[in-house]
């Protein structure tokens, strides 16, 4: 019942609450980006959903225009396509606010595994991309919560699993916890 009707109900109510919230430093990080490089203030990327359903993704760009082109979906601290003002956003999670947006259409949770780009199925037998993509991909997860950059794939498949099986209210309050601790220290 929690996982099929509450926990949208909290998401939405949750977005909508963050949303007013966090609309003017939203206008402050949009001027930055243009002030920082040329290009969109957003990226949009192609993720894969809940039952493989594909989407769209929303994020604040943190990459050169076409950084794509120049490189593949992985980053690390040290590449060369962030742009100043995108180093601190991803310091600081700050690209992932316009997700909200997402979590408003339906198409991601507040909490859940992290969205996969296609190329990223080559990772899971079919069986394991199947459990994973069981519920909504969220903006934090368990995975990036313990172990954020350093985790490996099989690590990261375990976590997603391990949270479609055991999704809960008390699990996902933990997520909650755990990622405010991993935001505090910083992502890289």
């Amino acid at each position: 019942m929690y996982q099929h009707f509450f926990k949208r109900l909290i998401d939405f109510a949750a977005a909508l609450v963050l949303l007013s919230i966090l609309i003017l430093p939203a206008i402050i990080i949009a001027i930055l980006i243009k002030l920082d490089s040329e290009g969109s203030v957003f990226y949009r990327q192609t993720r894969i959903g809940k039952r493989t359903k594909e989407f769209k993704i929303f994020k604040f760009r943190t990459m050169i225009s076409n950084s794509d082109k120049l490189g593949g979906y992985s980053t690390n601290a040290q590449d060369s396509r962030i742009t100043k003002a995108g180093s601190f956003l991803r310091k600081t999670s700050l690209d992932e606010l316009p997700q909200i947006l997402n979590i408003l259409l339906g198409e991601m949770s507040l909490i859940g595994p992290r969205p996969d780009v296609p190329q990223q199925k080559k990772n899971y037998t079919e069986e394991e991309f199947i459990k994973r993509h069981r519920v909504l991909p969220g903006i934090t997860g368990l995975a990036q919560c313990r172990n954020r950059h350093g985790t490996t794939n099989e690590s990261r498949k375990k976590y997603d699993i391990f949270y479609t099986n055991k999704i809960s209210f008390i699990l996902d309050m933990k997520i909650v916890l755990w990622t405010l601790i991993t935001l505090k220290k910083g992502s890289y």
